[in-house]
């Protein structure tokens, strides 16, 4: 970096022509409005890394505004502090002497303060008989003042880059869990398909992403992600069209046809003849009528996969969102009302399927209400097949999660 020897207002030093150019920008700088001086400190650590600026700077930095007695850095009062190099370590935490004057060199390159030099090198101010001071040599904190607008955009934009980041290490943290669950749950259940080319893939894609990665490393290895788990939601979802297409053709006539169990209340039919029921809704009750061991309804799905299926069902939670299983099961209380289903209804569900799966069902049955004419008859079917180790959640969310992304595209 080329420098120079010139004699200046703030010294005879020798120092790199850009530093030189922000230093005769400073000292045109015309009196603006005061800034409130710990605004400018905050902003100025949010963007410590665009300056260049390591944590032990900004705590010295942070001792030098304490030497400066307004709360406003207003250069009508003088924008000059000048405490020791002992009074600043003190105030610094301790700070040796040989590292306070490299962090102090480092914010003046970072061009937040200036050097004031005296012609004996030493700190110091004069005053006049009132005690006021006239002129003062030390550390000049005008440029602060003259960068407070620039230091605060350039805080809301980093801060904003931030959030990005940690928006998608979330999306990405959960699509990593439900793509773990998913081909786990695929192994352990014996789905066809080449699990062990897929969990290779899933175990790549991990390994690829850095100890500390950047936004776009995140965004990329989130796309990439979320393709592997909608390509499994796909083999799964394939094969549950295909059990339904070849099955039992009489299973799926008398889910259709006998689903009013004796024991149902005359305001909760469930015979979808009687109820007209649409194509759509037919549908979606033969996605979920594979039969299932009686193990499966004793299992409960990820909540993150529950709620990405069903997220209707957060408008119920605590302010609108749902964090984890008690709250999804508050929300399902409030939906079971809401939907008509008698409570009786609702906890023979929790008996045969468990309070976790029945609130499961419940979101399931809110996002297709608009298909089921009655959402009670209907729970008592789900009720009576998974007693009968006939119905499993696992295909219904998936079909959830199938429609749901379809929709997400077309809107997109």
């Amino acid at each position: 970096m080329q420098t120079t020897n010139v004699t200046t207002p703030f010294g005879r030093r020798p120092m790199a022509l850009a530093l030189f150019k922000r230093q005769l920008q400073t000292a045109e700088f015309k009196p603006g409005k005061p800034v409130e001086k710990w605004k400018v400190f905050r902003d100025a650590c949010e963007a410590r890394e665009h300056l260049g600026l390591q944590d032990r700077a900004l705590a010295v930095l942070d001792a030098l505004l304490t030497f400066y007695p307004e709360s406003e850095l207003n250069s009508e009062h003088g924008l000059v502090v000048f405490p020791s190099n002992a009074q600043l370590s003190i105030r610094a935490h301790g700070i040796t002497g040989t590292t306070l004057r490299r962090h102090l060199a480092a914010l003046v390159e970072s061009g937040l303060i200036q050097r004031r030099d005296s012609p004996n090198g030493k700190r110091y101010a004069h005053r006049d008989r009132e005690g006021e001071i006239e002129q003062a040599f030390g550390f000049d904190l005008t440029p602060l003042l003259a960068r407070a607008a620039e230091l605060a955009a350039l805080a809301q934009e980093i801060a904003a880059e931030h959030l990005r980041l940690r928006r998608a290490k979330e999306a990405l943290t959960i699509c990593r869990r439900d793509v773990r669950k998913l081909i786990t749950a695929a192994i352990e259940e014996g789905a066809e398909g080449d699990w062990d080319v897929i969990e290779a893939m899933y175990v790549g894609l991990v390994g690829r992403l850095p100890r500390n990665p950047d936004r776009s490393q995140v965004e990329t290895i989130l796309d990439e992600m979320q393709l592997l788990r909608s390509e499994i939601i796909n083999i799964l979802e394939t094969q549950v069209k295909s059990a339904n297409m070849d099955g039992n053709a009489t299973q799926n006539g008398y889910h259709i046809q006998n689903s009013k169990p004796e024991s149902i209340h005359e305001s909760e039919p469930c015979s979808r003849k009687e109820q007209d029921e649409s194509p759509a809704q037919e549908q979606f009750v033969q996605n979920s009528a594979k039969p299932v061991p009686v193990t499966e309804q004793l299992k409960v799905f990820p909540l993150t996969m529950v709620l990405r299926a069903c997220p209707q069902i957060a408008d119920y939670g605590p302010n609108g969102a749902i964090s984890h299983w008690r709250e999804l099961m508050g929300a399902a209380v409030v939906v079971r009302s809401m939907l008509g289903v008698s409570p009786s209804a609702y906890q023979e569900a929790c008996e045969a399927m468990g309070p976790e799966n029945a609130a499961t069902a419940m979101a399931c049955i809110l996002e297709r209400a608009g298909h089921i004419n009655s959402a009670g008859g209907y729970l008592r079917d789900l009720t009576r097949r998974a007693r009968l180790g006939e119905f499993g959640l696992g295909p219904m969310l998936m079909s959830l999660m199938r429609a749901n992304s379809g929709e997400e595209r077309r809107t997109a």
